[in-house]
């Protein structure tokens, strides 16, 4: 899955999980959704009714695929760099007397030496001007010394204990453990918003009615009057966990997901982390704000009264940032002609202090047409549109190549890896949530609450990653949008040729060097 597209075909190249298939909405950022070839029965809206405000627990299925055993990710982290000025640690030689000692101390320049208690050894205080790595070495070959050295400082590494965590090739790939040493995975002070195909967060039933449609030339039956079940995300969900829900594809407060588009994203992003479950999410101390904005195939059959155009998708810019989201991840497009009212939506976004990450586009293997509105991007100061590269830090080959690509993340490629080399978050398991892509003869009603851990791919994908790293930013205390981009941009790992480019735009994120670039401490 990827980016939500209006009027566009599928690509098999960037939406790898599922048949060919249509559906109707504005785009998410590596799946096309076309309404072409839907046919519904009546035009008509049709209301949902939240039949039982309780149901039972989300079943987790765990992984969705059978992969090869997780490669050991080697430890990125360079030798130790922080060392204490003045300071030298050594032992010696049991036989050498006190006089010895300092006989030893004195060739150093030692002003003072020590035996802490619990010590084999001594603590020598030299000239804190010195370099205590020539004083180590020159000490060391001295008769009765049997070791010298710096005294460096060590550090907490935060590792954390979700199983799937080795599979996240994506977030060893950016060095997130030594970044999370540093920020934590910002607070929940911070808000971000998931503009997309909603989110699963909430455990209930409700009631809708859904009638005949065609699909591709194929009758599909009614189904009736339904009960479906929904359940939160178990490894997304946790108390106070979502703020100010919105669903502008149903007009009410329950932006549940029906595709697993937006449940993905979300993941990436915020995933709840070291919680010994599942896997992990870049700044997962954030509070998250679903605002749905994109409708799929399950909304138009249940007879939702609006789809996601460009109107829709202002309206939820401006709702999230009204409310409080200074993060805004965006994994859906269009091709076409200009979006004037988007255009003013992000610059009104930024300008009451908020960041806007949105997907790139996936149809480089099209024609490589232009996003309107990641173009957007270009021209304003805090909004970056996204690119993806996949394992190999080669350019994914569905990501779009462009002027306004500003930087790229993990986004996942099947030719680079494999199952392995895509990106893996919960979501909803296709079997059970989206029976559409069934033949008819097995067409049923969908549930919502059955997950799976599953790899995708796209720059839907890679677009939640700067979104985790400007909330890690904005927690820090940088809280304009355009410095984020700055600094985003700025401390980015080069790809390809060098400097900006159309393939990766200033290369790779670097949280960690984004981090400590600005001179920030945790």
């Amino acid at each position: 899955m990827g980016l939500w597209h209006v009027n566009a075909p599928r690509s098999p190249a960037t939406d790898w999980m599922r048949p060919t298939a249509t559906r109707t909405c504005l785009v998410l950022a590596s799946c096309a959704i076309v309404a072409a070839s839907l046919a519904l029965d009546g035009q008509t809206s049709r209301p949902r009714t939240l039949q039982q405000p309780v149901a039972p627990p989300a079943i987790d299925l765990g992984l969705r695929r059978q992969a090869p055993e997780p490669r050991q990710v080697a430890d990125q982290r360079q030798g130790a760099t922080d060392r204490v000025s003045g300071k030298l640690i050594a032992r010696f030689d049991p036989g050498l007397g006190a006089r010895g000692r300092q006989q030893m101390a004195a060739a150093v320049g030692a002003t003072r030496m020590t035996r802490p208690p619990h010590a084999d050894f001594h603590i020598l205080t030299v000239d804190p001007d010195a370099d205590v790595e020539t004083l180590a070495a020159s000490l060391a070959v001295r008769p009765g010394v049997a070791y010298a050295q710096a005294a460096y400082v060590v550090h907490p590494y935060f590792r954390p204990n979700d199983p799937l965590f080795d599979r996240q090739w994506n977030l060893h790939v950016l060095d997130m453990e030594r970044a999370w040493d540093v920020n934590r995975g910002a607070t929940s002070e911070i808000i971000a918003a998931v503009l997309d195909s909603g989110v699963a967060f909430r455990t209930a039933i409700f009631r809708f009615t859904a009638g005949p449609f065609t699909d591709e030339g194929q009758r599909y039956p009614a189904l009736g009057t339904i009960d479906v079940p929904f359940a939160a995300a178990p490894d997304l969900d946790s108390p106070d966990r979502f703020v100010s829900p919105r669903d502008l594809i149903w007009d009410d407060d329950t932006p549940i997901d029906m595709d697993g588009h937006g449940t993905h994203v979300t993941g990436t992003l915020g995933q709840v982390t070291d919680n010994g479950v599942g896997v992990a999410g870049m700044a997962f101390n954030v509070r998250i704000m679903p605002v749905k904005v994109v409708s799929g195939m399950w909304d138009e059959i249940f007879g939702a009264p609006n789809v996601g155009t460009d109107d829709v998708v202002a309206r939820g810019i401006r709702y999230a940032v009204d409310n409080g989201a200074r993060i805004l991840t965006m994994s859906l497009g269009r091709t076409g002609p200009p979006a004037p009212v988007v255009d003013a939506a992000l610059r009104y976004a930024v300008a009451q202090g908020a960041f806007v990450a949105i997907a790139a586009g996936n149809a480089f293997a099209l024609d490589n047409p232009v996003e309107v509105i990641a173009a957007l991007a270009e021209d304003i100061e805090g909004v970056m549109a996204v690119g993806a590269v996949g394992r190999d830090l080669e350019r994914a080959s569905y990501s779009g190549v462009h002027s306004y690509v500003e930087i790229v993340a993990p986004g996942g490629d099947l030719g680079q890896g494999g199952f392995d080399g895509l990106i893996l978050q919960q979501t909803y398991d296709e079997r059970f949530a989206l029976t559409y892509l069934d033949p008819p003869t097995r067409f049923g009603p969908p549930r919502f609450d059955v997950f799976v851990f599953a790899g995708q791919q796209g720059t839907s994908m890679a677009t939640p990653h700067v979104a985790g790293l400007a909330a890690l930013l904005m927690q820090q205390g940088i809280t304009s949008p355009a410095a984020i981009e700055a600094a985003i941009s700025r401390f980015a790992r080069d790809l390809g040729d060098p400097g900006r480019d159309n393939e990766t735009g200033h290369g790779l994120i670097d949280p960690l060097a984004t981090l400590r670039g600005l001179g920030l401490a945790r």
